[in-house]
């Protein structure tokens, strides 16, 4: 028996079979006993009384094999079925492939809408005030970008208010557009453009980076004058932690198959070897295995993303950014990151010397976030990339386990080099008032602010799956290309 609309009809499991081959038509189906349920995931509106969104998980909803391929390895495997708190690793490097959730759509959308709630507060009321010697400074959460700007340091002000407002809207935007179509039962217009978009902004988001570097910020002023904080800060905080559950609460993995299906694997895959063995690789934003041409190219049938056996010249693009990145770390130590001037007195403080006067200060924790975020991080994820270049070709020599691992804690870390930037940029905008107290962004904060944007792009053009791949011969190396 099967279940079209309010209908329903016997049938039998021949022709259930049959039913099931039509998968790519755009129809979904799940074998409950003996009974058969149809229904067609974009066009058929729910019925009275029934979820406005499907809670079966879509392995259950499809009668085949659903094949994923490990971002990081390579590995093709079949992905397993998964209850609500469960997730499914790579069996060979360990790696996270699909996390399912408890009424994802209603999830998301619920964390989303308050987020972007919190956001409006926190753009919309007083973030922080200081006062000293009966004068003092009132700002508001835009006015760390503003101000920047108004000191002839546009670049910084706009990766400041990119990071911690813009393309966090935008992504919240965006969850709530594709939410809102899954629990309409009705995908709204551009909603697979919007979920690739979602996939690539994510990184970009430092709301919780901001927050450590107004704590820092601070922790500096409250030695000086007196410090305030608005509501602005608080609805901030608050709007952080939203946006952090919101982006873990996003099932790529249901979504994707609620939005598109599960289009056929390739004919002859087979499981336990790598995918480019076979020619074939994992979409990294929807996860579809794909076929790609003869010339290790394609583009994902399910999502449209752009598909490479091994990401081309990606040892020459991580190579090419590292060096950059260290030539820029260099004027980043060399000259002031920001001048504070006090009763008339300019005095410029370089990142090192900002440590060595918190220490001085007896503020030991202080110093010790700005050490670890401006120069131990920095500089070891410069030597730690470049180490996983050097050793590329040594797959076979060395553990790569922890070299995958080593690579998932580079990735990880490096947008918290920003906290340095927020710093100034609190700073520069709030500590205004004139010959008395003010603070001035110096050439150091652009210089210091291309570092780990360099490094982050560094991290992504990385290619983990290089790590695995066995080195050919060593007499037929001069012949191949580093990118695979």
């Amino acid at each position: 028996m099967f279940v079209y609309g309010t209908h329903r009809v016997n049938v039998s499991h021949f022709s259930c079979n049959r039913l099931a081959s039509k998968h790519q038509a755009g129809i979904s189906y799940s074998f409950r006993g003996n009974s058969f349920v149809l229904k067609h995931i974009l066009r058929l509106p729910a019925a009275p009384g029934e979820p406005r969104v499907d809670q079966t998980p879509p392995e259950v909803r499809t009668s085949r094999r659903r094949l994923r391929a490990c971002h990081e390895c390579d590995w093709l495997m079949a992905l397993p079925p998964l209850r609500p708190g469960q997730k499914a690793d790579c069996p060979r490097c360990g790696h996270i492939l699909a996390t399912r959730h408890h009424r994802p759509a209603q999830r998301s959308m619920a964390l989303a809408m308050s987020a972007m709630v919190a956001l409006l507060m926190a753009v919309s009321f007083p973030f922080a005030s200081f006062s000293v010697s009966g004068l003092g400074n009132r700002i508001e959460l835009t006015e760390t970008a503003t101000t920047l700007i108004g000191f002839h340091q546009p670049l910084v002000g706009i990766a400041v208010i990119l990071t911690i407002v813009v393309l966090p809207a935008i992504y919240l935007v965006g969850v709530i557009w594709l939410q809102l179509g899954l629990l309409q039962n009705e995908p709204l217009p551009a909603s697979r453009t919007i979920a690739r978009a979602l996939a690539h902004l994510h990184r970009w988001m430092m709301a919780d980076v901001f927050i450590i570097g107004a704590l820092v910020s601070l922790f500096k002023v409250a030695g000086m004058a007196d410090v305030e904080l608005g509501l602005s800060f608080w609805a901030f905080c608050i709007f952080a932690v939203l946006l952090l559950l919101t982006t873990q609460s996003i099932d790529s993995d249901w979504m994707w198959f609620s939005l598109a299906g599960e289009p056929l694997a390739p004919e002859g895959a087979r499981t336990g070897r790598t995918a480019a063995s076979q020619g074939l690789a994992g979409c990294p934003t929807c996860g579809l295995v794909n076929r790609l041409d003869p010339m290790g190219r394609g583009h994902c049938q399910r999502c449209g993303e752009r598909l490479h056996s091994r990401t081309p010249h990606s040892l020459q693009r991580t190579w090419a950014l590292l060096v950059t990145a260290a030539l820029m770390y260099i004027p980043a130590n060399l000259y002031p990151i920001m001048t504070t001037t006090s009763l008339g007195q300019s005095s410029p403080s370089t990142i090192i010397g900002g440590v060595v006067e918190l220490i001085q200060m007896g503020s030991w924790p202080v110093a010790a976030v700005i050490f670890v975020a401006s120069v131990i991080v920095p500089v070891g994820k410069l030597v730690a990339l470049a180490w996983l270049c050097l050793v590329v070709k040594r797959s076979a020599e060395l553990n790569a386990v922890t070299r995958t691992r080593l690579y998932r804690l580079t990735e990880f870390i490096g947008r918290w080099s920003m906290v340095d930037v927020f710093v100034v940029a609190i700073l520069v905008a709030l500590i205004r008032a004139g010959s008395l107290m003010s603070i001035a962004p110096g050439p150091a904060a652009l210089a210091f602010a291309a570092v780990v944007v360099l490094t982050m792009l560094a991290a992504m053009t990385f290619d983990p799956r290089l790590i695995w791949d066995t080195p050919p011969p060593r007499d037929s190396r001069h012949t191949q290309g580093t990118s695979g």
